[in-house]
């Protein structure tokens, strides 16, 4: 049986389409992180399912995270309740997922991302019990050198 030029195609769109799949399924591949937490904290925990719908797996580690922030060199006046470190970067608080990947893609040269304190309406901070409630508050990005600039404000 002799192939026409359309069957050659056919052959050639599906072999093409099987070679694209494991790239697919890389490119759809979770990004690792590790946080420390509080094993008591709620509002971490809400945080951690926040970046995992959004492309993002956790190993957590249950015991405060004043430690990590300390070893990971973020300083006390960018605290907040937990502590990550995704892809080298410090995500120190309620960062929502758009921003780390952003800082992912951009790759800056900083010490990583903090949203101090613990503002209601951020990833985390905004289950039923605030009540629809969103305060604004700024993602830093902390240099390497301590200081820090708006990374982005969210109203």
């Amino acid at each position: 049986m002799a192939w026409s030029r359309r069957d050659w195609m056919l052959r050639g769109a599906g072999l093409a389409a099987l070679a694209a799949l494991p790239l697919a399924r890389a490119a759809k591949a979770p990004v690792a992180f590790e946080v420390w937490k509080d094993p008591r904290c709620g509002c971490c925990q809400d945080w951690i399912a926040h970046m995992e719908q959004n492309g993002f797996k956790a190993k957590v580690y249950q015991e405060g995270n004043e430690a990590a922030r300390a070893r990971l060199g973020l300083a006390p006046r960018y605290g907040s309740c937990h502590t990550a470190l995704v892809g080298g970067y410090v995500v120190e608080g309620h960062v929502p997922a758009s921003d780390v990947l952003r800082l992912l893609q951009t790759k800056p040269a900083a010490l990583g991302l903090a949203v101090p304190g613990m503002p209601v309406g951020s990833p985390g901070m905004d289950g039923p019990a605030y009540g629809g409630r969103r305060d604004k508050y700024e993602v830093l990005l902390v240099r390497k050198d301590g200081a820090s600039t708006v990374f982005r404000s969210v109203a």
